[in-house]
């Protein structure tokens, strides 16, 4: 059956300074367990704790530059390039360059905070 979403979720974010996440399908706005869908926009110099989530993550980069760091690479994107990081890899988000980023996270399953196991925060 389709659906039409008029309009994101708002979903308090992560990190150190305020981001936005507009949640368009997934668990809050569309009651979606399998898929989760949301554009990300951060402002320069946010990152978030490190994670271990249960679900596979692809952002695609639409503005800026989104950096992931993983436990064996760094990985800097840039407009029109993607990030994929598997379910079960340790990943640190964050958005060191001047003008932040915006991008579109899509995980499978459904981003939820139960199963993004983040690290402690000091």
């Amino acid at each position: 059956m389709a659906k039409h979403i008029t309009k994101p979720t708002t979903i308090k974010a992560a990190g150190n300074k305020p981001k936005i996440i507009e949640e368009f399908v997934g668990r809050v706005n569309s009651q979606t367990t399998d898929t989760s869908i949301a554009r990300m926009r951060s402002p320069s110099g946010w990152i978030e704790p490190g994670q271990t989530p249960e679900f596979d993550e692809y952002s695609i980069v639409l503005r800026g530059m989104l950096r992931a760091e993983t436990r064996g690479q760094t990985i800097d994107a840039r407009a029109g390039e993607a990030i994929l990081i598997s379910r079960g890899e340790w990943v640190r988000y964050s958005t060191p360059g001047d003008e932040g980023a915006e991008y579109i996270a899509i995980c499978i399953p459904a981003f939820s905070p139960q199963t993004v196991h983040r690290d402690a925060e000091d």
